[in-house]
């Protein structure tokens, strides 16, 4: 079925949409635009590219917005039933899809791939499939389509079935899961989620480490081969070709953000709050499982029984806002972040110092007040697609920062050599490379902050998404 007269050009589908539904006490809705990359993409291909953005109703107003036939110029929301929502978004993407690609798993006692997984999974093809329905009505001849992430990588697959005219591409923001743990899903679920992916034309992905992963599990799952190059996967007469795009910072906007007087005024408090002359390490992140925020609460521990002198000197700034609270493991998570925190202050802190200064919230401009502020920036996630943190904290500094990054983070592809680099289940040697952070001279830290801030910005949002595009065309 091809779309009408007045069909998309470009087409963008994901989960989360460009605007978001609240509805009022009084039965009105409100609306609230977001940001990222995919945003500030599409703002770069210009208003006249008959561009339209596919995205899923998320909350109550979202589906009261599409009842009422309420919406954006350039975008479709899509009325997903709650409960085959709820099923393929929690139960599917975030408790399954992403415990895999980041591996996640206590294999002890988890998965466990039951009837109750089948219903789930059942709900994500669904889920799936109402994406790939929507394309295909909203997608002129010969368009090209961008599927946005692991929550819908089964669309690729079904939107060609709908529309073999169209020039499809995939991306995937998490990292891909070696042939080894991703075998751990049901054979026909890991075979249908590689087949899924193999209907676009183009499969792209943060880092070469994570197309390079994807491409062995399409080996060792479906038996399909590869180029020499490993660039290109052919399976069942067809050949979906591999990309790699590092998404980066926005250095303009962030420069800009960070000078705002809101800003200014979270520098003043978080002087205060953390006392004159202290040295600052600094850690903003969501309260998810793959951030490592409990480890590097433990490493920041370990300093300060290994380097006693740091007592009194430095503090630990942690912000981390909560992430998925609908999940019992997530509150418990979160619960612990606080439990470590409070307990180094307990043992640790004096009248006058208090060695964790630990927020459970999200303020953007606070945060870019403590990247500003920051000695040392702690990024050492178990597991990470790329980690926007770790781009961001440099291009902002204003004395150089020291960067201390997990090996296992995308980012550190790109800015490993910059960093100082730690395995991230290793908490005395995070101890070590923190203290070595606080005690970098100046003109290493500057000469190091520049390079990090430059390879931080290399692509950022709206050549990542343009070349992705122009790719898709190639």
């Amino acid at each position: 079925m091809v779309g009408t007269q007045h069909a998309a050009r470009i087409l963008v589908a994901s989960n989360r949409g460009p605007v978001s539904y609240t509805l009022r006490e009084d039965g009105t809705l409100s609306s609230r635009r977001g940001g990222g990359g995919l945003v500030s993409g599409l703002s770069a291909i210009g208003p006249d590219a008959d561009a339209v953005w596919v995205c899923a109703a998320l909350s109550d107003g979202d589906r009261e917005a599409v009842r009422e036939g309420v919406g954006e110029d350039g975008s479709r929301m899509i009325a997903v039933d709650p409960l085959t929502f709820e099923a393929a978004y929690n139960g599917i993407a975030n408790s399954v899809l992403w415990f895999v690609h980041h591996m996640l798993y206590q294999t002890p006692v988890e998965p466990v791939f039951d009837e109750d997984f089948r219903g789930q999974w059942a709900s994500f093809e669904a889920y799936n499939a109402a994406f790939a329905d929507a394309l295909a009505q909203e997608a002129a001849e010969g368009a090209a389509v961008l599927v946005q992430d692991y929550h819908l990588s089964l669309v690729p697959a079904m939107l060609r079935e709908r529309r073999p005219d169209l020039r499809i591409g995939h991306f995937s923001h998490t990292p891909w899961a070696p042939p080894d743990y991703f075998r751990l899903l049901p054979d026909d679920v890991a075979e249908e989620l590689l087949a899924g992916i193999l209907g676009a034309d183009r499969a792209a992905f943060l880092t070469r480490r994570w197309a390079d992963a994807f491409a062995a599990c399409c080996v060792s799952v479906l038996g399909a081969t590869l180029s020499a190059d490993g660039l290109e996967v052919s399976w069942r007469g067809r050949t979906t070709r591999l990309g790699v795009h590092g998404l980066g910072a926005d250095g303009d906007f962030l420069r800009e953000r960070a000078h705002r007087p809101d800003v200014a005024d979270w520098m003043e408090t978080l002087r205060a709050e953390t006392g004159p002359g202290r040295k600052l390490i600094v850690r903003v992140d969501r309260t998810e499982l793959s951030k490592n925020i409990v480890r590097g609460l433990l490493a920041y521990r370990q300093l300060l029984d290994d380097h006693p002198d740091w007592r009194g000197r430095v503090v630990h700034i942690a912000f981390a806002y909560p992430s998925r609270q609908d999940l019992a493991l997530y509150r418990e998570y979160t619960a612990e972040v606080s439990r470590v925190a409070e307990a180094i202050n307990t043992d640790y802190g004096t009248l006058d110092w208090t060695p964790v200064l630990l927020r459970v919230d999200d303020d953007f401009a606070r945060s870019l007040a403590a990247y500003r502020l920051a000695d040392v920036a702690l990024v050492n996630p178990i597991r990470d697609g790329m980690n926007l943190v770790a781009k961001e904290v440099p291009v902002v500094s204003d004395n150089g920062v020291a960067l201390v990054l997990s090996r296992e983070a995308g980012a550190y592809e790109e800015m490993g050599r910059h960093a100082i680099t730690v395995n991230p289940y290793d908490i005395r040697a995070t101890a070590a490379a923190l203290h070595t952070g606080l005690t970098l001279p100046d003109a290493d830290r500057a000469d190091r902050t520049k390079r990090l801030a430059d390879a931080a910005t290399a692509l950022p949002p709206s050549r990542w998404f343009l070349d992705q595009l122009h790719a898709l065309g190639d």
